[in-house]
């Protein structure tokens, strides 16, 4: 006898209910399973690694106390013991000749906000005039911008400093190929040491006082890499995360490489070179959009050494609206995959590294920190552990989605005690970020459409606090409020909110909080409600 009417259509939709729970049992759920237990493995790779990093960073410089100067010779050059106006007088007077040619390279392009800022500091540090060469590489395509730079060079060079300015006809390779041009000229050349600072840093007179004697005094160090300080970090909270991440970065991961293996990715400023390593590694390439990380894997493999020196802070600036801090992540990210899917067979067949030097570079260097950690944050706690509230098959252990991102928090936080307030914001905001990461690592990793995209990051100078102010004063155009609606982040918090409302709903009622946290922090970046510009208001 067959059913009619309603209660026809209640046997339709159970027999569709139960074809539905057989999918998600036979298919989804296996497939979610394998997803959740390779983002496990991958998770204790990653919190071991992080382990590592920060014990290792600890017991040297805290325990150990294997600073730069004890590890390494280090003396004052001469008629350089003094301080400030002393100091200046006595490397003026004379003794020049027991300094070596130190040349100075900004490259810069486009940066009307802050050209006179680098190029004064470069030309008021501390050296015999006769020992220096300051070199701005200016690829600038604004012609009233080339004149900018190019008056300020011949002002500084009317002032008895002996300042180079260079063009060049294209912008081919970008800042590998700047540097490298920069490195071609006969009086580059003849120089021993060559100190690098983007177009934002700001080094302190005694920068070279404090640097080269570690080169001069160990012929084995070819690289030695100071900290960044940011002269804008409080001005947001986009600013004050970012000097979160990257104090960590070089509170550890710089310190632990330094100290354990005497390598570390430079960090393509604030750092000084020994010219001839830079030669014998093969120059600068532009083969991906992470020319100095490039330059230091090539130059370890010769055999040379890395010094970093967290007590030299040189000031610099953050990236301050969202859209900027995206485009550096990319670049970052995607490069530093990029170049592992270049160098990884090099690395291999490498015959002036150790085995463990090689172990080092292929699986901590670059799988882990280059590619796992990007693609796991984001894989498994915006897409993994959402999507396992609906497929109740699939049970996620407590170790793998509490204790491991709890300890990896944990290292992080302690190492930032007077940012500590600030974790669970950092949390859910890296979080966000995690999918831009991911997407530019695989993009890295399988050489795609955007893999050479450069992007230079936006800078404001002395102009900080008119980007803030102007904005929220001055009426801005429809056409300007949807740049700054991001709607990848927009589709990732409809999705999250549809996840945990499925779990307040029908499921087990475990996620929800941490699901719908996630959801608003999608949101507000989505909005474009961070960093110095806001939303307007479009009605």
């Amino acid at each position: 006898m067959e059913l009619e009417g309603p209660w026809a259509r209640v046997l339709h939709l159970h027999d569709a209910c139960e074809w539905g729970r057989a999918v998600r049992a036979r298919a989804v759920a296996p497939a979610l399973e394998a997803a959740a237990w390779a983002c496990l493995a991958m998770s204790v790779m990653l919190v071991l690694e992080v382990c590592y990093m920060s014990v290792s960073s600890f017991v040297a410089v805290n325990l150990l106390r294997r600073t730069p100067q004890r590890r390494y010779s280090w003396e004052p050059m001469p008629s350089g013991t003094a301080r400030g106006d002393d100091e200046e007088a006595a490397v003026g007077d004379g003794g020049g000749e027991a300094y070596p040619m130190v040349l100075v390279q900004i490259p810069m392009y486009n940066e009307r906000e802050v050209y006179k800022i680098s190029i004064g500091a470069a030309c008021a540090l501390t050296w015999p005039p006769d020992r220096i060469i300051i070199q701005v590489l200016d690829d600038s395509t604004d012609p009233f911008i080339k004149e900018l730079v190019e008056f300020e060079c011949k002002d500084w060079a009317s002032k008895k400093i002996n300042i180079k300015y260079e063009i060049r006809e294209s912008r081919k390779g970008y800042k590998a190929g700047a540097l490298k041009k920069g490195m071609e000229h006969s009086y580059a050349q003849e120089c021993d040491f060559v100190a690098i600072f983007d177009a934002d840093f700001q080094p302190d007179p005694d920068f070279l006082l404090r640097t080269i004697p570690f080169l001069v005094h160990n012929p084995k160090i070819a690289l030695v890499q100071t900290r960044w300080e940011f002269v804008n970090y409080n001005i947001c909270l986009l600013t004050r995360i970012q000097k979160m991440s990257l104090d960590y970065h070089f509170k550890v991961e710089q310190e632990s490489g330094s100290s354990v293996h005497a390598f570390f990715g430079f960090n393509g400023t604030a750092g000084v070179w020994r010219v001839s390593a830079i030669g014998e590694a093969g120059g600068w390439k532009d083969r991906t959009t992470v020319e100095d990380m490039d330059l230091a894997v090539r130059a370890s493999l010769k055999g040379w050494q890395f010094l970093y020196v967290g007590d030299i802070r040189v000031k610099s600036e953050l990236p301050s609206t969202f859209k900027a801090y995206r485009h550096q992540q990319h670049r970052w990210t995607c490069g530093a995959a990029n170049l592992f899917r270049k160098m990884a067979g090099d690395i291999v067949i490498s015959k002036g590294a150790t085995v463990w030097k090689k172990l080092h570079l292929l699986y901590s260097f670059f799988f882990v920190r280059r590619v796992i950690a990007p693609i796991l944050t984001f894989l498994f706690y915006c897409v993994v552990i959402p999507l396992s509230v609906m497929v109740p098959e699939v049970s996620i252990p407590a170790w793998g989605m509490f204790y491991i991102p709890t300890a990896i928090t944990i290292m992080t936080a302690i190492r930032n005690p007077w940012s500590i307030h600030l974790v669970p914001i950092w949390i859910l905001f890296e979080n966000v970020m995690s999918m831009h990461r991911m997407r530019a690592a695989l993009t890295g990793l399988l050489e795609t459409t955007y893999v050479d995209e450069w992007v230079v990051t936006e800078k404001v100078g002395d102009h900080v606090k008119d980007k803030l102010e102007v904005p929220l004063l001055t009426p801005v155009k429809p056409t300007e409020c949807v740049e700054r609606i991001y709607l990848p982040e927009l589709l990732v918090a409809f999705y999250l909110l549809l996840c945990a409302s499925y779990d307040v709903v029908l499921g087990a009622g475990h996620y929800y909080p941490y699901i719908f946290l996630q959801a608003f922090a999608f949101l507000v970046l989505g909005f474009g409600f961070a960093g110095t510009v806001t939303p307007c208001s479009c009605s």
